[in-house]
């Protein structure tokens, strides 16, 4: 099979880096296409995440879909405020349309726009700034240059950042990662516990992007003793024109035995030159609610005798004072005698309250300095002349953490920013359980029966997740006023982001056109639409109040109720944590589309962060596959694509051109390979091809493992232009249409190499109610929407009117009725997809019966919430009756699919 619009992805990664204002390497999508023709291009609205513009912008990245067909190659884009006054502006492809045309572009502005409401992203020749980045590169470093700072990258040893300078000033040096590691979770009585410290060694270095608005430089390599190696790591550093801020991603991979190496701190440290007087040196840490704890390593105040107003005033304030010269001699004559405190420490062990200590240096006592409870987790350190602010992004939320100033009464202090505190307990990622003898497949089979765990020994361990954070370092030419940090940590938590309008999102019909924006003209719409927000603002407040936040559950929400505790099942096997169980995260990004509500975009953002790493197994014997839901999140034997499927990441990639969340992806194309090895269906009688000595062959079922393999495969295509990957997503897509029952027939073996399904027993009759629930009906209408494949289409579509359809109906078509059918409610958004694509008022009508009838789904919504609180519980909860976290995802991905393919005939 043959097709058009080769290109190699070498070639449009090295295009995509270089791009500017223009597109001039769009156009090696395709050679063959002519699309001059169609529509131009009109002007996109575009906002503010958070609704107004940062009050200070340190750069910001999105994306903006095209329609198919109206965005041509060679078309340059630029970017105005609601002045007319074009803004400096970097873009790129994201992804591309069959046709040659783009379907998604990049965007990048730098930290000097002029940012005020009404932006608008139009045709055009975008302008350059003066201040552009700089990138040179030698054998043995990086030189990156925004306009304001200057940074050193070295492309080998354990020193990441060299050197950081602000306008000629030395402000940074001796960048580094950092990882504590033990030989015991805790020690007993008489016990020794002995301990590691490793550091990071550089691997690779690659430029992924050099300006001239954003560069982005990303780092590989593993933590290290010199004898031992341990945690891969991936860093990503992002710098933008004009700006004094580096965005750090920090990625980890486990990859350690869980039984013997337990990490008691993992972090980034870096060394801050000071020069000034101690009294002139200060320290400041964010809190909560805006508070600020603000000192001097040597302080003026309060002492015995008074240095003057003017004195403290400029000490407080973080003003530089008078020369000590001028202080009253009674105070200038003593200075030797007033305690100089190097070393601060900010921990935050639980969600709920974080102490601050200092002391005044190394061998000597620590004394209490502060207490509080969610701290924004940024710090600051330096003179009235400069310094370095440093924070963590979702601080308390990603508990524990810590940060620590050290040194500060020297010449060369030391600053870490802990990801996971050396104050806390070690991490502990062993399995919860010793397997109560579930030794063969029948007794985990019957276990499954009381507990919903999927237990095997072995498959419960860690190896090969992941986890991502986000730190932030700025280079500020003074102490920050009070007010001045905590906005810089407001920005930290929540990034600046610009979207489009929904209706606009909803008009292009991206993801499918599986959602529409709200609309409130129809009184059962609006109804719906209270119901959508009431399950929304439910889920959000469980977090907080269930307290799912930590370093490796922040992100992620609980599976199942238990009614009689007044908790959620978070001790009980498959009942526990989500991971991702019946599409919670393609509710939340349809629901985001189609309200562009900012804290729904948080919660989706940090779910994809949680699940796109910590649910997946990166490296290993189960990469890339994801892991059901459990206890823990990586415990379930059941390790599938359902879960690690690139179709749950794909949103915020094309929103917000994610470079993490596009290697995950990447991760997903050739995740066939691993079923050959981890058979999903292994205890229930499915097996591995016969005859498949040359190792090319798999067993792959057309629902959850090709719905997540056709959404890798698309995604890598339309990203990179990779014929073999559209080769072989089409040779999938026609091979299950030319099945004897087309999707009905389950199963069957895929050639590895070409994507081709063999055809099986025209008997053969299976369905599963899980096969479309994870990903499969919002894929395959972008398939349908992408490519012009009749056959393909009528085969989805027939699947998704007799899925729900009456024995009767499926005995006419099939041969038999189906059976052991499930998740009828959910369902309803094929028929209504089905009564869209043929045009049939009939079917819509369905759509809307099964939808209200909510059959293995919610019957009777409610929009009330019952308030408990002590000694009932432990502390004050809300519940509301007959929530599920399955049955509400696909009550949410329902309504929206049914509105958006069939709401004319809502009545």
């Amino acid at each position: 099979m043959k097709h058009k619009n080769s290109i190699s992805r070498r070639k449009f990664v090295k295009n995509a880096v270089l791009l500017t204002a223009a597109f001039p390497a769009a156009g090696s999508f395709s050679k063959q296409s002519d699309i001059s023709k169609t529509p131009a291009a009109e002007p996109v609205a575009l906002k503010w995440l958070d609704s107004e513009a940062p009050v200070k912008l340190s750069g910001a990245t999105w994306g903006v879909p095209w329609p198919k067909g109206v965005l041509k190659k060679d078309v340059s884009l630029n970017l105005e405020n609601k002045d007319g006054k074009s803004i400096s502006l970097q873009s790129w492809p994201l992804a591309q349309w069959p046709d040659g045309s783009l379907k998604w572009t990049a965007h990048a502005i730098g930290a000097n726009a002029n940012l005020p409401e009404g932006l608008t992203l139009k045709p055009g020749k975008a302008p350059t700034s003066a201040k552009q980045i700089k990138v040179d590169e030698t054998s043995k470093s990086i030189d990156i240059d925004t306009g304001i700072i200057s940074c050193k990258l070295n492309k080998s040893g354990n020193i990441i950042i060299s050197s950081i300078s602000r306008n000629g000033k030395p402000a940074l040096q001796h960048g580094k990662l950092v990882l504590l590691v033990q030989d015991r979770a805790e020690n007993e009585p008489g016990e020794s516990v002995n301990s590691e410290l490793f550091d990071g060694r550089i691997e690779s270095v690659a430029i992924e992007q050099k300006g001239p608005v954003r560069a982005v430089v990303k780092i590989e390599g593993k933590h290290s003793t010199g004898k031992k190696n341990l945690l891969p790591f991936v860093i990503r550093l992002y710098f933008y024109e004009g700006s004094d801020a580096i965005r750090i991603m920090h990625t980890i991979v486990f990859d350690g035995d869980e039984n013997k190496d337990f990490i008691a701190g993992l972090g980034v440290r870096f060394a801050v030159p000071l020069q000034d007087e101690l009294y002139n040196r200060h320290v400041r840490f964010t809190g909560e609610k805006h508070g600020v704890f603000s000192e001097a390593v040597r302080g003026l105040t309060g002492l015995r005798r008074d240095p003057g107003q003017a004195v403290s005033d400029a000490q407080v304030g973080g003003k530089a004072t008078q020369d000590a010269s001028t202080f009253p001699a009674t105070v200038s004559k003593r200075l030797n005698y007033i305690p100089a405190f190097g070393d601060y420490t900010l921990f935050q062990p639980t969600p709920d309250s974080f102490e601050i200590q200092k002391r005044t240096k190394g061998g000597h006592g620590w004394i209490q300095s502060a207490f509080g409870g969610r701290s924004s987790g940024m710090g600051y350190l330096g003179s009235p002349l400069g310094g370095v602010a440093f924070g963590i992004r979702n601080f308390w939320q990603s508990h524990p953490a810590q940060l620590d100033i050290r040194d500060a009464q020297t010449e060369l202090a030391e600053v870490t920013m802990w990801l996971w505190a050396p104050k806390a307990a070690a991490m502990d990622l062993r399995f919860y359980h010793d397997g109560m003898g579930q030794d063969t497949y029948e007794k985990q089979r019957d276990a499954l029966e009381i507990t919903y765990e999927d237990y095997e020994p072995e498959f419960g361990r860690p190896v090969g997740i992941a986890r991502t954070s986000e730190l932030s370092i700025q280079i500020l030419a003074a102490t920050p006023t009070n007010a001045e940090l905590s906005n810089l940590a407001s920005a930290i938590q929540n990034p600046a982001q610009i979207i489009c309008d929904a209706n606009y999102y909803s008009k292009v019909g991206i993801f499918g056109g599986a959602f529409s924006a709200v609309s409130n003209k129809n009184p059962l719409e609006e109804k719906i639409n209270r119901q959508l927000d009431f399950y929304f603002d439910y889920y959000q407040k469980q977090v907080d109040q269930r307290r799912w936040y930590g370093f490796w559950n922040f992100g992620d929400v609980m599976h199942t109720y238990d009614d009689d505790r007044h908790v959620w099942r978070y001790d009980v096997g498959g009942f526990a944590w989500d991971n991702s169980e019946l599409s919670t995260d393609l509710w939340l990004w349809y629901y985001f589309l189609r309200t562009g509500k900012n804290d729904v975009f948080r919660m989706a953002e940090a779910m994809t962060r949680h699940t796109g790493e910590v649910d997946v197994h990166h490296i290993g014997p189960f990469s890339p596959l994801g892991s059901r839901h459990n206890v823990q999140h990586w415990g379930c034997s059941a390790k599938q694509l359902r879960i690690s499927t690139a179709a749950n990441r794909r949103f915020y990639y094309y929103l917000t051109a994610d470079e993490r969340v596009g290697d995950l992806m990447r991760e997903q194309i050739h995740a066939d390979r691993t079923l050959r090895e981890i058979i999903p269906g292994r205890k229930i009688g499915q097996v591995a091809p016969k005859n498949d000595s040359k190792e090319e062959l798999a067993s792959i079922s057309f629902g959850t493992d090709w719905g997540a393999l056709s959404a890798a495969w698309l995604t890598e295509w339309e990203r990179t232009g990779d014929e073999k990957m559209k080769t072989k997503l089409l040779n999938s897509m026609e091979t299950i249409a030319g099945q004897p029952h087309g999707f009905f027939t389950g199963v069957s073996t895929m050639d590895l190499n070409t994507g081709k399904f063999e055809s099986a027993d025209p008997k053969q009759l299976s369905v599963s109610h899980l096969s479309s629930v994870f990903g499969l009906a919002e894929i395959c209408a972008e398939l349908i929407q992408t490519f012009e494949l009749p056959e393909f289409e009528k085969a989805w579509v027939r699947y998704c009117e007799l899925y729900n359809a009456t024995p009767e109906e499926q005995k006419a078509v099939l041969g038999e009725s189906l059976t052991k059918l499930n998740l009828k409610q959910g369902h309803s958004r094929l028929t209504a997809f089905a009564s869209l694509r043929k045009k049939d008022k009939v079917l819509a009508a369905r759509a809307w019966s099964e939808f209200y009838g909510g059959e293995a789904g919610i019957k009777k919504p409610v929009l009330k919430v019952t308030q408990l609180t002590g000694p009932l519980v432990l502390n004050p909860i809300d519940e509301a009756e007959g929530v599920s976290t399955n049955a509400v995802a696909q009550w949410g991905l329902a309504a929206m699919q049914c509105l958006a393919f069939a709401g004319s005939e809502l009545k």
